[in-house]
């Protein structure tokens, strides 16, 4: 038995750099979409569109697609909080309906999300994926701070960044897969 405990440690040990080598590599995942530039031009396209002038907001709706410096965001429906200070000043996007953000080979998809603009984060929320070639993580929450670089995921979509959403993952864990290189 005292044979067996070694070679079980060591393998338990194995798996466990395995898990967090996986997790590195989401992390660089997230670095395609954190390093984004949220200062360039944004372009929209949309089935329909409403500018309301007296709340400072354009809603968008039906096949929406926003474009920015790379940066691709599709959903059904979004409303582009902005200011009016002389010149329009986009503040925030609020999307809904099957929202898919993709930068480079990186993917997230969600029920909800939230581009702030000056926070520079994009919030999203139900249902989460994070996609990076085949390596993918599920979960309730995907918050992306595009200052930092940092991007986390949390089981359940709760928090302080307004967004909110149902998830799938009833225990409110984090899931995923990641590739392992053949040797």
């Amino acid at each position: 038995m005292k044979q067996h405990f070694p070679t079980m440690a060591k393998s338990a040990l194995a798996g466990f750099a395995l898990t967090i080598a996986g997790f590195a590599g989401m992390q660089l995942s997230a670095q395609a979409i954190a390093g984004h530039n949220s200062n360039a031009p944004v372009s929209y396209a949309a089935d329909r569109i409403e500018l309301q002038d007296r709340q400072n907001r354009v809603v968008l709706s039906g096949n929406v697609q926003i474009t920015q410096a790379g940066l691709s965001l599709n959903a059904a429906r979004t409303i582009v909080n902005y200011s009016d200070a002389g010149n329009l000043s986009i503040q925030r996007i609020m999307a809904t309906g099957g929202v898919n953000v993709q930068r480079g080979n990186e993917r997230a998809r969600g029920d909800t999300a939230v581009y702030d603009f000056n926070r520079r984060i994009i919030t999203m929320a139900g249902n989460v994926r994070l996609n990076r070639g085949g390596d993918t993580l599920n979960g309730g929450r995907l918050v992306i701070d595009l200052a930092s670089g940092v991007s986390s995921i949390d089981g359940r979509a709760s928090g302080s960044s307004g967004v909110t959403g149902s998830s799938t993952n009833s225990e409110g864990r984090v899931t995923g897969t990641f590739s392992v290189p053949e040797n």
